[in-house]
C-alpha cells in the first residue's frame, strides 16, 4: 500500500488498521513485533512515522484454526499417570500448532494419545502444554492432564523445583570445567526470528558443566534456571561456543557429516502435583546425537 498525502505522519500500526481490512490496531502491532511489516523494504516498528510516498507491506498470517486436531502420531512415551505425561520428543517434531505447522505436531498427538484428558489451561491450540523445546531439539517434555496439574507444574517452572537439565556438544573447548551464564536475552533486533543477549531482556540463566572435552569440541551438560526461547543455543553462543549443527546461531555449514543440531533434555525432575514426591525422568541420546559422541571420541 502507498501512502497518500492525507495519511502523512501517521504511525505505522494506525495507518494498518485504516487500510488493510480485518487488521486490528493491536494485530497491526503484533505484525510489527514479528518483522511481518515493511516500510520502504525495511522492517517497521510499530510507532514509526509514515510520509506521502513511502511504501508499507504487511505478510498476514494464515488463517488460525479454532483448535487443534487429534491425529495418530506415535509417541516415545517415558512416563505417563492420570496427572501427566513425559514424552521424548524427535528432533523435528514441533510442540504444537501455529503458523505453518497447524498439523502434524506433539500436541496433535497427545490429542489422540491422552482423548480428552489434557488440561485446557493453555488454550485450545496448546492444549497441556508446560513448557517447550525447540523443533530440532530432542527430549523430554511434560504436559499436564488436568488443570490442577498444569497450574502445579507451570508454578514450579517459577520456583525453579521442575528442573530440567540438557546436554549438548559445543564448537571449541571451553577453557573452565563449569560456569553459569546470566544474561538476560530478547528478541534480536535485527531478525525477528532469532533471540539474542541483550540488557532490556528478560532474566536467563543457565548453568553448565563440562562432561567430556574432544579435538575441537566439548560435550556439556546444561541445566536451565529459566526458560526462554532458545536459552541454551543463545547462551553458548554467546560464550563463543555455538551448538553443533546449530545454523542459526552457530556454523552454516554442517561439520563432522552430520546435519543434527546436537541438543538433548536429557533429565527431567519435578514434584508430583498430586501427591507431592519427587519424580525424576531420564531418557538416552538419540541416535545421530550418539554417533557424534562416537565420531568424537576416536578423532581424540
Amino acid at each position: 500500500m502507498t501512502i497518500l498525502p492525507d495519511r502523512a505522519d501517521e504511525r505505522v500500526d494506525a495507518c494498518i488498521a485504516r487500510l488493510a481490512p480485518d487488521v486490528s490496531r493491536s494485530a497491526a502491532q503484533r505484525l510489527c513485533e514479528d518483522g511481518q511489516v515493511l516500510l520502504n523494504g525495511a522492517p517497521a516498528k510499530k510507532n514509526a512515522r509514515v510520509a506521502p510516498g513511502d511504501v508499507l507491506e504487511l505478510t498476514l498470517p494464515e488463517p488460525q484454526p479454532a483448535q487443534a486436531q487429534a491425529e495418530d502420531i506415535p509417541l516415545d512415551v517415558v512416563y505417563e499417570d492420570a496427572d501427566v505425561i513425559v514424552i521424548n520428543k524427535p528432533k523435528g517434531l514441533v510442540v504444537h500448532p501455529a503458523a505453518g505447522h497447524w498439523e502434524g505436531t506433539l500436541v496433535n498427538a497427545l490429542l489422540h494419545h491422552c482423548r480428552d484428558s489434557l488440561s485446557g489451561v493453555g488454550g485450545a491450540l496448546r492444549p497441556g502444554i508446560v513448557h517447550r523445546i525447540d523443533k530440532d531439539t530432542s527430549g523430554l517434555l511434560i504436559a499436564a492432564k488436568n488443570d490442577l496439574a498444569h497450574q502445579k507444574l507451570a508454578a514450579q517452572l517459577q520456583d525453579h523445583t521442575l528442573a530440567r537439565t540438557y546436554v549438548c556438544i559445543v564448537c571449541g573447548n571451553l577453557r573452565e570445567d563449569a560456569g553459569t551464564v546470566n544474561a538476560p536475552i530478547a528478541r534480536d533486533k535485527n531478525d525477528r526470528k532469532k533471540m539474542a543477549v541483550r540488557l532490556d531482556g528478560k532474566p536467563a540463566v543457565t548453568h553448565w558443566q563440562v562432561l567430556a572435552r574432544y579435538s575441537g569440541y566439548t560435550y556439556v551438560q546444561c541445566r536451565l534456571e529459566t526458560g526462554r526461547t532458545h536459552q541454551i543455543r543463545v547462551h553458548m553462543a554467546s560464550l563463543g561456543h555455538p551448538i553443533l549443527g546449530d545454523t542459526v546461531y552457530g556454523h552454516k555449514r554442517a561439520e563432522l557429516g552430520q546435519a543434527t543440531q546436537c541438543l538433548h533434555a536429557r533429565e527431567l525432575t519435578f514434584l508430583h502435583p498430586r501427591t507431592g514426591e519427587p519424580v525424576t525422568v531420564t531418557c538416552p541420546l538419540p541416535e545421530e546425537f550418539a554417533r557424534v559422541l562416537q565420531i568424537l571420541a576416536h578423532k581424540k
